[in-house]
């Protein structure tokens, strides 16, 4: 049975390692990191980390893919029983929608919004059990880049979905104006 997500208190602004701004109803989701990402311009462009073997959040290396989606577009909700995400997005804008309904989390319940672009290069850090997904807010298609702490079973997904809109997570895709 979906809830009613017209009347969800709205969020507030959170910190993550006391640098990137998650929108959450109280707190930072338990295991959730984000960061901005290391950025280096010179003459000829740009180079920016997304994950290094030494970074803290580095467990194991599975894999690393590349999604797009284009505006407008909700993908969402799904989460992960072992695998561990980290999302760094190269093009576009996107908002990330978490929520906790890990039974055992101090967080469970707890909702987390985060904007990471390629105006705002960030790595965000989403641990096993946590639902999550993105909306494409920007006027270009995004593309996100993910590695993973395990490759991707075709014969038995590490993949638990939810529907993006009918749904019982107490999180609205609609654009905020105003």
């Amino acid at each position: 049975m979906a809830i009613d997500k017209s009347a969800l208190p709205p969020l507030k602004v959170v910190w993550s390692d006391g640098a990137l701004i998650i929108r959450g109803r109280s707190a930072v989701i338990d295991g959730v990191r984000a960061r901005h990402a290391r950025v280096l311009p010179d003459e000829r462009g740009r180079l920016g980390e997304i994950l290094r073997a030494d970074d803290p959040w580095f467990e194991k290396f599975g894999q690393a893919y590349f999604t797009t989606t284009y505006p407008g577009v909700v993908k969402a909700w799904h989460f992960h029983k072992l695998q561990t995400d980290h999302f760094y997005c190269i093009r576009g804008t996107i908002k990330i929608g978490l929520y906790d309904a890990r039974d055992r989390s101090p967080t469970r319940g707890e909702v987390n919004e985060i904007y990471i672009s390629e105006h705002l290069p960030a790595l965000v850090r989403i641990p096993p059990g946590v639902y999550h997904g993105w909306m494409c807010v920007s006027d270009v298609e995004c593309c996100v880049i993910n590695v993973t702490t395990e490759c991707y079973n075709y014969a038995n997904p590490d993949e638990f979905r939810a529907p993006p809109h009918e749904n019982d997570i107490p999180y609205s895709w609609q654009r905020k104006d105003g």
